[in-house]
């Protein structure tokens, strides 16, 4: 029996849509800001999306990894923080059943996407670090794109049975004013394994691996500095400086997809937060948030962002081979 059928009777009975206790000022300004944030999300991770897809200096394996991250943040600001961020300010589902649905298919889809996203590109770290000349010459961009497609559908096949095999489909909206699915015991232990533990255990063990060869490759480019080298142990050098730079770049990235995702799992271990609805929205609004903050961490830390979000804005990829403009 899904743990939907327990208690709706119950919980329909009684509820009923709260009132709005803010003045009519602030609730204007919550929708303002609200806006902002959606325009902030939606337009950053617009700019990573073209860069990457019209500059060919950035068609590297790494970057595509970038622009699926991008493309699933993108997703997120214009598809799920919206219906979100009014459903907190009105505290009231106030779309209907079938709009409901959609909005669940798409919020699970894209939200596990962007955890194996982060996933994979711990992966991508850990292959480049642990083994350059391997990685450069057996993995490449089509062969990355293709690990990527393969990524999204899997995620969307399993979103639908998930869907499918617990009946939400006929049963996602449990009374008025609420848009919520429940599992069974069976496919909630299955969900939390595919879309959390699994990725999350490979994100900690591999980015760990990761500091410590960087570590390594630290010693090494400092022992090669104090000595006289040959070309080949130039090429290694300059290898290493890359490696570890994208790899502490993308470091930073993935510490702060998890510390928006820890709110989450402190939640998960306390029932009395969970049952209260507003504060799980908020929770899992953070887990949001981080889709506005990634452009941020490409702007901050990618010179070749802040080259390529020059272009754009004034228009000079529009100017012919404008797509073989050096960005580095």
């Amino acid at each position: 029996m899904n743990l939907i059928d327990l208690n709706q009777s119950d919980r329909c009975v009684n509820f009923s849509c709260p009132e709005r206790s803010v003045s009519p000022a602030a609730y204007i300004l919550l929708y303002v800001c609200s806006a902002a944030l959606v325009l902030l999300t939606v337009c950053g991770n617009l700019l990573v999306i073209i860069s990457v897809f019209h500059f060919k200096q950035l068609h590297t394996p790494t970057n595509m990894l970038v622009l699926s991250l991008a493309m699933s943040d993108f997703f997120v600001g214009a598809f799920i923080m919206p219906p979100m961020l009014i459903w907190i300010i009105e505290s009231c589902w106030i779309f209907g059943r079938d709009f409901c649905t959609s909005y669940l298919l798409i919020n699970g889809f894209i939200t596990i996407v962007s955890v194996y996203n982060i996933a994979l590109i711990a992966v991508d770290r850990y292959l480049a670090l642990s083994n350059p000349f391997l990685y450069m010459n057996h993995v490449s961009v089509r062969i990355i794109l293709v690990v990527i497609v393969f990524d999204w559908g899997v995620v969307m096949v399993y979103n639908l049975a998930i869907l499918y095999f617990n009946g939400n489909f006929m049963n996602v909206l449990m009374c008025p004013g609420e848009c919520f699915y429940f599992l069974n015991e069976v496919w909630s232990v299955i969900d939390i394994v595919f879309s959390f533990i699994f990725p999350l255990s490979v994100i900690i063990i591999l980015y760990t691996r990761v500091f410590v060869i960087a570590k390594k490759h630290a010693t090494v480019i400092r022992e090669l500095n104090n000595h006289t080298r040959s070309k080949t142990q130039k090429i290694t050098l300059h290898s290493m400086k890359s490696e570890r730079k994208a790899a502490k770049v993308l470091g930073i990235l993935v510490s702060v997809f998890l510390i928006c995702l820890l709110p989450y799992f402190i939640s998960s271990l306390f029932s009395e937060i969970q049952e209260e609805e507003e504060t799980v929205h908020k929770i899992i609004f953070i887990i949001y948030l981080n889709s506005t903050i990634n452009p941020f961490i490409y702007a901050l830390f990618y010179p070749w962002f802040r080259r390529c979000i020059k272009l754009i804005i004034t228009l000079q990829i529009f100017q012919t081979d404008s797509t073989l403009i050096n960005v580095f």
